[in-house]
């Protein structure tokens, strides 16, 4: 039997303390839609196809009921790491924007295969990364 396809990824999460921070940065400071808003959960939209979860910190342990079905429960500690894609051209864009909203980048990272990438925190402290191409033998421009 031959393996299924995976069609890339369509959901990425962060595990937050506050939700109301959480909002306004991912909102405000990334300029993110939000397309579900919930005790425990708010979905953001990331791009074409793809979601960011952010969820409240200690509130996702239990299995969830949904007329659909069961969600089961999941849970992280610590803090967490995802990368957003953006072009060559934006990294100073971002770099600026990041700067004027003191949002402080710690680290940046010139790839071997010639891409770069800004990591800063958000306000829970997870990273996050800016990530121009090319990084992954895969990664389209």
């Amino acid at each position: 039997m031959s393996r299924p396809e995976i069609n890339g990824v369509l959901e990425t999460t962060v595990y937050v303390d506050d939700m109301d921070a959480a909002h306004a940065f991912y909102s405000h400071i990334l300029g993110l839609k939000r397309m579900v808003a919930g005790d425990r959960l708010f979905a953001y939209d990331a791009g074409p196809g793809q979601a960011l979860l952010v969820f409240r910190r200690g509130h996702t342990g239990e299995d969830v009921e949904t007329s659909g079905g069961t969600v089961p429960g999941h849970h992280t500690s610590g803090h967490s790491h995802f990368a957003f894609r953006i072009s060559t051209d934006q990294l100073q864009p971002w770099r600026d924007y990041l700067k004027a909203n003191t949002v402080e980048i710690i680290s940046e990272v010139v790839w071997p295969a010639g891409g770069t990438s800004l990591y800063f925190n958000d306000p829970d402290g997870n990273v996050l990364e800016l990530a121009a191409p090319p990084l992954w033998p895969n990664f389209l421009s």
